[in-house]
């Protein structure tokens, strides 16, 4: 069940998305997604990459280039009768692929380029993980800075009091040096706050590729629901299969060196005595007596070993990274509720705190409590969604889909 911010936590993030102007700041998650796809570098590379493997499966088709070859014999040589005994051959040579070695060379090209899109195709879906992720962060550290804020107001208003009650002679001084140095402290937060708030802001211009750093974040990522199992294998895990299947592809290739090549060729040779012509054709095979490739098929071998080791780990890790995933996410969704609940109840504590004291039956100790356990509450609204976030995008990478995409 998809889960809504508590009216407390929607104010504080609607007075921190609220700012002087909008043309600076992020757009929504799914707009910056679909342009981040465009523009990412980490994107751009990849897909450089699959076009290199395509081009790459696309000259594996190719077939080998013809030879042509011209031969003058008996040049200076001496006449025989007055004749010249000059001879010029010329040849057309064309290397001949046999044994399959055409066609394992294809499959390996083909296998390459399935395992570069697979690996496009896991990148994709991490660097959408890692936007919300990075979008939430940032919009939890502008929330935060709200708060702090807003701590600093009420800081400065719990002063104020504590100097109307020393001045009417209800409180002692030493009131207004606690009241002092607890705005102090809410000032030091609320500069920490704003510092964290830029990080976070730089570091989302930086992931999505924005030319100017964004200024605030003006719609709120959603919550939507967890989302059913996919049926398919896991990102990482079908990016582990195709690279299984692309080194075997490899290996299959390396086997297919060891047949002989085979030159076909046919040409004319022309006689200076005569000026005839006569046909010429000859048939050459290399003879793999000293380089069997013994050492090609050995290593391209234990390439494709260690890549099923590294499928089968990616299998444990995917399956153990979705269970994880699954508790983290249902353990998100308890803690909001809880939080929720618990930013209520302090609220109601802390304004009955000042009415107790400006009544004089609460002390200032008791109020200053109360507003740090308010503060405490409203961070915790804040980690609890932002903890729901990262629970629903490591959902979302383990299961391939583009997180939160609608």
């Amino acid at each position: 069940m998809a889960l809504h911010p508590c009216r407390p936590l929607a104010a504080l993030l609607a007075a921190a998305l609220a700012g002087p102007g909008l043309a600076a700041d992020a757009p929504s998650y799914e707009a910056l997604l679909r342009q981040s796809l465009d523009r990412a570098p980490a994107l751009l590379e990849q897909a450089a990459d699959v076009r290199a493997a395509g081009a790459e499966a696309r000259q594996a088709h190719a077939w080998r280039n013809p030879s042509f070859d011209a031969l003058a014999e008996n040049l200076g040589a001496p006449r025989s009768g007055g004749v010249s005994q000059r001879q010029d051959t010329y040849t057309l040579t064309q290397p001949l692929e046999l044994g399959g070695k055409r066609a394992a060379r294809i499959e390996a090209g083909e296998r390459a380029l399935a395992a570069a899109e697979a690996r496009a195709h896991q990148t994709r879906v991490d660097f959408a993980a890692l936007l919300a992720v990075t979008y939430a962060t940032a919009e939890a550290m502008q929330a935060r800075k709200a708060l702090a804020a807003d701590d600093l107001a009420r800081a400065d208003n719990d002063l104020r009091a504590a100097r109307a009650l020393v001045h009417a002679g209800k409180e002692a001084d030493l009131r207004v040096a606690q009241a002092q140095a607890s705005r102090a402290a809410a000032q030091a937060g609320a500069q920490a706050a704003e510092a964290d708030a830029t990080e976070a802001l730089e570091r989302l211009s930086a992931l999505a590729g924005a030319e100017d750093t964004y200024t605030g974040i003006a719609h709120p990522l959603p919550l939507p629901a967890a989302t059913a199992p996919a049926s398919g294998p896991a990102p990482a895990v079908a990016t582990a299969e195709a690279e299984r299947d692309a080194l075997a592809a490899q290996v299959r290739m390396e086997q297919k060196k060891r047949i002989p090549d085979l030159d076909l060729s046919a040409g004319v040779r022309r006689f200076g005595w005569t000026r005839d012509n006569a046909l010429v054709v000859g048939l050459s095979v290399s003879l793999p007596l000293f380089d069997p490739n013994r050492g090609g098929i050995a290593a391209a071998r234990e390439r494709a070993t260690a890549a099923e080791a590294r499928l089968a780990a990616a299998r444990l890790e995917a399956d153990a990274a979705r269970r994880a995933a699954q508790a983290q996410a249902a353990a998100a969704d308890g803690r909001l509720d809880a939080a929720a609940q618990g930013e209520r109840a302090a609220a109601e504590a802390y304004r009955l705190g000042r009415i107790g004291y400006q009544a004089g039956k609460v002390s200032l100790l008791e109020l200053l409590a109360t507003r740090r356990a308010l503060s405490e509450a409203r961070l915790a609204t804040i980690e609890a969604r932002l903890a729901r976030v990262r629970a629903l995008a490591a959902l979302s990478r383990a299961d391939g889909r583009l997180a939160f995409e609608e």
